[in-house]
């Protein structure tokens, strides 16, 4: 007798499509999920630990400087030596160019890797655009310097304040700080997010952008100190050509109405002329990101 195997039965699985019924952010939810991811991949986040090293390692060396002062003001409050600063609050935005390295690294990082993998014509389908990738793209890399520049200042800040004779007295006299540093930060951070960005937009090798970064940067440092040191004439236009000590002409008019250091100092017009140099840097900066990202490129 045989005795036969039933047949296999097939089973059905109702799997089709189903509409999305969640809420639609639309574009602003685009550029601010790509702001946040962006910011993310910059810091470290959900990344190796080595990928934390840097921007994590850079905040607690900004922030050294503003302990330092603190721990002097709190050893010296009962001595003849509690006028002296270690550092002052104009001076630590100058400190703030350690952030030079985290832009040289962090926006090749969040750009160039989008254009070698060749993913924007999936990250600008709609309802994004070239430009709003651009704008959250800027916006990272300058949330995180102004923040990395801000936070030292504020330790800075409150501790001196909480280690005065009186801390209501301390406030009330430096009520000027609250306004200032941040708008310097601010000056600072946008001109670094510009010129890191748009160097990593003109390729597609994170190292040459961190190069080319570095390089307009420092050499164009160097190359105005050494015509400054040579030559008597035309200091003030010799002097526009560090670009380094742009964004910190115009801390030195934020917080004491003139510049008071390099090249520049005591030069007749010189604050404007830094403004006008900065806002051309920055429009420059701005009009490649536009250029490279316009619709025609993806």
């Amino acid at each position: 007798m045989t005795v036969t195997s039933p047949a296999p039965r097939g089973q059905v699985y109702d799997r089709g499509y189903r509409p999305y019924e969640g809420k639609r952010g639309g574009r602003g939810a685009v550029i601010r999920a790509l702001w946040i991811a962006s910011m993310r991949r910059a810091l470290g986040l959900r990344r190796s630990w080595r990928q934390k090293l840097l921007p994590w390692g850079l905040l607690t060396v900004v922030s050294i400087p503003a302990i330092v002062a603190v721990g002097i003001a709190y050893v010296t409050r009962n001595t003849p030596g509690r006028e002296f600063h270690f550092i002052t609050y104009r001076e630590y935005v100058g400190v703030s160019t350690a952030l030079l390295l985290f832009v040289a690294v962090t926006a090749p990082d969040i750009l160039c890797p989008d254009r070698r993998q060749r993913v924007l014509p999936l990250i600008l389908s709609r309802p994004l655009t070239g430009l709003d990738y651009v704008f959250a793209k800027v916006a990272a890399i300058f949330t995180i310097v102004f923040a990395f520049g801000f936070l030292p200042q504020v330790v800075l800040f409150v501790g001196r304040m909480l280690v005065s004779d009186s801390a209501l007295t301390y406030f009330k006299g430096n009520l000027d700080v609250l306004w200032k540093v941040p708008v310097t930060v601010a000056v600072l951070a946008l001109y670094y997010a510009l010129l890191g960005t748009a160097a990593a937009a003109t390729t597609t090798r994170r190292v040459v952008a961190a190069v080319t970064f570095l390089g307009v940067i420092l050499i164009s440092s160097v190359v105005s100190h050494a015509f400054v040191e040579t030559s008597s004439d035309h200091r003030t236009l010799l002097g526009l050509l560090n670009l380094l000590a742009i964004p910190l002409h115009l801390r030195d008019v934020i917080f004491q109405g003139h510049i008071s250091e390099g090249a520049l100092q005591g030069e007749p017009g010189a604050a404007l002329l830094a403004l006008v140099v900065y806002v051309a840097v920055v429009a420059v900066c701005a009009s490649v990101l536009a250029y490279r990202y316009r619709w025609i490129e993806r």
